[in-house]
């Protein structure tokens, strides 16, 4: 072994036992930008065996306040073939798998079955949420955080501790994103940075465990928080789930949230119009039955959103789509 991680062995909870143990480990993270690049360098780094990174996106100039793996020369370059490249130039010991493509329904299930452990840096609540399904059916953990302007969390859920839908039972009135709202690059660093602490801490078996937690950090105040969730109690009843635009059937009854303006065409076929301002209008002229109703928008909150809305007038075999990506 070299001196490259001399000074992680040093330590009493790593020594050669627990560096073995990090080389051996699959590492999957959803999410090559502000919280994955940070959370990649340092796990690369440490020597994790084998990095999974699942990202659709190319480089942007807007990206490298934040994102510090890319550089000028990767404009225009896959996120994910781009992370590959600055990894193995800082550690060319490990393995990085570069998945260029989006986290859906259809491959969350093969994605978490191929990893020890999960890193959600997706900046995305339907993406959070299908994950921390398929972790919570795997029995898999699931180290999943979020930053926007000047705050954010990260936390430890599944495998164990209760899953993202525990804590967080509703998506949000409203999510800003990172564009929308803006955020400093050092937030993301320092939450994407305790994101890999929190990994190498469960891969070592370092305790506190950091699964049943949630630590957040708000600059504002220059303050960290958090609380213990070991306690949260998985929800019941009808769980609202996100779906492929694939398993939506000709059986199904399905609304298209968006806008004309916002989308002329739906790439569903029969796909009905009706914006979530309309959705009562709806449910009064379509009373609830046996079939399905699939409700879809760009990110999946403004399904979400009508999609109780009709929980509460008697609807009960629902399903949620995100069409982010799609054509319109």
């Amino acid at each position: 072994m070299t001196d490259r991680y001399a000074r992680q062995i040093a330590l009493p909870e790593v020594g050669p036992t627990g560096q073995a143990r990090l080389a051996a480990a699959r590492v999957l993270v959803v999410g090559a930008g502000g919280l994955g690049c940070p959370v990649l360098h340092y796990l690369a780094a440490a020597g994790i065996g084998r990095l999974i990174v699942v990202d659709p996106d190319r480089v942007e100039e807007s990206n490298l306040h934040r994102q510090p793996l890319y550089t000028m020369a990767d404009i225009g370059e896959r996120k994910v073939e781009a992370a590959r490249a600055a990894l193995l130039r800082l550690n060319p010991d490990i393995a990085v798998e570069a998945r260029p493509q989006r986290l859906t329904p259809g491959n969350a299930a093969a994605l978490v079955g191929a990893a020890d452990i999960v890193v959600d840096a997706a900046d995305s609540l339907a993406a959070t949420y299908v994950l921390s399904d398929a972790c919570m059916q795997q029995h898999t953990p699931l180290i999943s955080a979020s930053a926007v302007g000047l705050a954010g969390y990260a936390g430890g859920f599944c495998a164990g501790a209760p899953s993202y839908r525990a804590v967080f039972p509703e998506m949000p009135a409203r999510a800003a994103s990172c564009s929308s709202a803006g955020v400093l690059g050092s937030l993301v660093g320092l939450l994407g940075s305790l994101q890999a602490q929190f990994v190498l801490q469960w891969l070592l078996g370092i305790e506190p465990s950091p699964l049943g937690r949630l630590t957040s950090f708000d600059a504002g105040r220059l303050a960290f928080g958090g609380f213990d969730f070991h306690h949260a109690g998985e929800p019941e009843g009808e769980v609202l789930r996100f779906i492929e635009v694939d398993n939506v059937t000709p059986c199904d009854v399905v609304i298209d949230l968006r806008s004309l303006d916002e989308a002329p065409t739906s790439p569903l076929a029969n796909a009905l119009r009706f914006t979530p301002e309309r959705i009562v209008a709806f449910a009064a002229e379509h009373p609830p039955t046996d079939g399905r109703v699939v409700l879809c928008c760009q990110s999946g909150l403004r399904a979400w959103r009508a999609a109780r809305q009709l929980q509460s007038r008697g609807y009960r075999q629902l399903a949620l789509v995100t069409l982010a990506g799609l054509p319109s």
